[in-house]
């Protein structure tokens, strides 16, 4: 009955997708169909094209609008600004020695300044995870006057699409024996989409509502939509020898979306242990455990206590909820933890957080591990579809391309944190700790509406925060020969010569360990004058000759789950994720790992670049995203001006590149700092950087 019925559904679909289809019935990820490309509406000229406008795209935006460029900058909600908007985490992560010395780039230094001169202050809310907590829609209409004060003063000019998504990817064949690069993305087909008439505003329902409707051609009901293709803009050179690239395409995507639609070389989840990821919990690695995603959402204390109703869906959740350790067991510590609005912001506090007192009109984002983060961690859940699974999908098919993202999952984190603010402010159970530590607050309401702080009628932020998405394997490197990665040892402050490292890792590969983070000892080790037991670790992370920009943050875990579902009763998390988990030294950023194989005028910022899972879990906040973001944009601009490709300027290492050089002393000039006060392999004071 069901196959007749799914028959009649793909009544009038060529043989190849009612066969595709068939299969995918039975199997677990069901294939997707798109309505065949219509013409297009418009078509707008770049010299950068920034897919995604969180802080790394609008970083990117930022630099090549200075640079005097023109800048296609595509959004999947209407916010820019990603983590401090639409995904609702306006607590920027920052360490507290790299804070000291506001060593930042330009732009994220000017976007602190503008927050405090906007509020009269850097922290309206109070919090105490951070510097700076605000609201996201102050977020959002902050960053957007930044963009567009430096389209003036750069004399560039920013087009700006939100509720826009790219479908498709016109890419150049592959150059006969280049393996790794010589293809170019020619143009790029997106879908813009607005409320039809009669219909309710953008941002009433839910992403997981309306994300399949935003990649498909067709209009709906629901959507009226604009196709939008973009092409380089023409040159206005008057030289007859042709540029190597007429424009360059970023991802700064949440997930890697164009990492996933261009079919580049990539990885996804936790990768096998080996000498340069020893702390991993798996031999052969993980593509389904990723970093957990958080729908945010804020609620509002009140002076009487509020009527709160549960979620229909409620008893599905409640077994995961928790405050996760006694010595957060506190409401007060968890309502000021993430505090963006508070009513007296001048109120001098106790020291300790669980005696912080909340004062009606006081409000709150929440991003709690045991609460609203969700954390999939099979091939039956997991987010972020693998290239297998877009593979089975039809996603990588002409015009299958769907957003890469298991819908349901979205659904599902969208209720666990629904259901997380119910638990808050009315449950009595805690998955971890046990009876008798939670009790009911009563006193808070659910903050919805499009006035709302995060800008959305169903209260929940307008895309999930992301960990975690699709990392690039970079090009072979002189010391790289199968891609180059930043990994945990580049940047690790732990101790490798515990008994796990030993007792998981051969003898060789223990000793291949210790002759990367032996710094100046690893030569004696090498050459056989020097025991391992006798080597001392360096005492800094991996300094790159090709640094574009910079970070610092522990290594900070958010695991998958070990069964599925992940809110199923006494779930636990996936045994020895976060055995990396700790203190980083300050890092760079190298170019090799924005430069992804086989496709020329491509650049990667933020997330996506090439880390591996545990350096991924430092190198993904705030001023981090910014810095790739940065050193994109810069690159980018470089690239067309000098008529060169990003590659050219790192092919050679670890030989002298003079043109990397230009780069880099453009990047210092513009203050965009490529490296950490100190920076030295003869440094050894990096220990205090906590």
């Amino acid at each position: 009955m069901k196959l007749r019925r799914y028959l009649f559904l793909l009544k009038g679909r060529s043989i190849v997708s009612l066969t595709l289809g068939i299969i995918s019935a039975i199997g677990s990820i069901s294939p997707v169909f798109a309505a065949p490309p219509r013409n297009r509406d418009s078509a707008e000229t770049c010299d950068i094209l920034v897919a995604g406008g969180g802080l790394a795209g609008a970083a990117t935006a930022y630099e090549g609008l200075l640079a005097g460029r023109t800048v296609c900058l595509t959004e999947i909600t209407d916010w820019v600004g990603g983590q401090i908007s639409s995904q609702g985490t306006s607590a920027l992560d920052e360490r507290e020695t790299q804070r000291s010395l506001l060593y930042y780039p330009r732009g994220y230094l000017e976007l602190r300044r503008r927050i405090g001169e906007h509020y009269g202050r850097l922290n309206p809310g109070g919090c105490w995870v951070s510097y700076s907590c605000f609201m996201p829609y102050d977020g959002h209409k902050i960053l957007f006057n930044i963009l567009q004060d430096a389209a003036k003063k750069g004399k560039g000019t920013l087009k700006w699409f939100p509720n826009t998504v790219i479908k498709e990817l016109a890419i150049t064949p592959a150059v006969a024996g280049n393996t790794v690069g010589g293809q170019q993305i020619k143009s790029a087909i997106a879908i813009q989409h607005k409320p039809a008439a009669n219909t309710p505003p953008i941002n009433t329902e839910t992403l997981s509502q309306t994300i399949e409707d935003a990649y498909r051609y067709e209009n709906s009901p629901r959507f009226n939509k604009t196709i939008i293709e973009f092409i380089p803009k023409p040159s206005n050179q008057s030289s007859s020898k042709p540029r190597p690239a007429d424009w360059y395409v970023v991802d700064a995507t949440e997930t890697g979306e164009l990492i996933g639609l261009a079919d580049v070389p990539y990885r996804l989840g936790i990768d096998p242990r080996s000498p340069l990821e020893p702390s991993s919990p798996s031999p052969t690695g993980d593509a389904y455990c990723t970093q957990g995603f958080t729908y945010t959402f804020a609620m509002q204390a009140t002076k009487e206590p509020q009527p709160h109703q549960a979620p229909s869906f409620y008893q599905q959740y409640a077994p995961y909820y928790s405050y996760e350790l006694p010595r957060l067991a506190s409401f007060p510590l968890v309502f000021t933890y993430r505090q963006i609005r508070s009513m007296r912001p001048d109120r001098k506090r106790p020291s300790d957080p669980k005696q912080f007192p909340i004062y009606p009109g006081d409000i709150s984002m929440q991003n709690w591990t045991w609460g609203n983060d969700y954390r999939p961690g099979s091939a039956l859940d997991n987010l972020i579809y693998s290239r297998e699974q877009l593979q089975e999908s039809g996603q990588l098919q002409s015009g299958g391309w769907m957003g890469g993202l298991r819908t349901e999952t979205l659904r599902k984190g969208e209720e666990n944190a629904q259901g997380f603010f119910y638990w808050l402010v009315t449950g009595t159970t805690d998955s971890q700790l046990g009876e008798g530590v939670k009790k009911p607050n009563p006193n808070n309401r659910f903050l919805s509406g499009l006035d709302s702080p995060m800008g959305t009628v169903h209260g929940l932020s307008k895309y999930p925060y992301m960990r975690e998405g699709r990392r690039i394997i970079g090009r072979p490197s002189f010391n790289q020969p199968q891609g180059f990665t930043v990994w945990e040892v580049d940047m690790s402050r732990t101790d490798f010569k515990t008994d796990f490292y030993r007792q998981n890792l051969s003898e060789e590969e223990y000793r291949n360990l210790w002759l990367v983070v032996g710094g100046l000892n690893a030569p004696a080790l090498a050459v056989g004058s020097q025991s391992v037991e006798d080597t001392k670790s360096r005492s800094r992370a991996t300094i790159y000759p090709d640094s574009v920009g910079i970070g610092h943050y522990a290594i900070d875990f958010h695991p998958c789950m070990t069964n599925s579902p992940p809110e199923a009763p006494g779930n636990t998390e996936r045994e020895g994720t976060r055995k990396a988990q700790g203190q980083a030294y300050p890092f760079q950023i190298p170019l090799r790992a924005m430069i992804p194989q086989k496709i020329d005028n491509m650049l990667v910022a933020g997330k996506s670049i090439a880390v591996s899972h545990t350096a991924a879990a430092a190198y993904r906040v705030h001023s981090f995203e910014w810095s790739a973001g940065a050193a994109a944009g810069v690159t980018a601009a470089f690239s067309l001006e000098k008529g060169i490709i990003p590659y050219e300027l790192v092919d050679e290492l670890p030989s002298r590149e003079p043109n990397l050089e230009v780069l880099q002393l453009r990047l210092q000039q513009n203050k965009n700092p490529i490296a950490f006060p100190g920076t030295s392999i003869f440094n050894s004071s990096w220990q205090n950087w906590k």
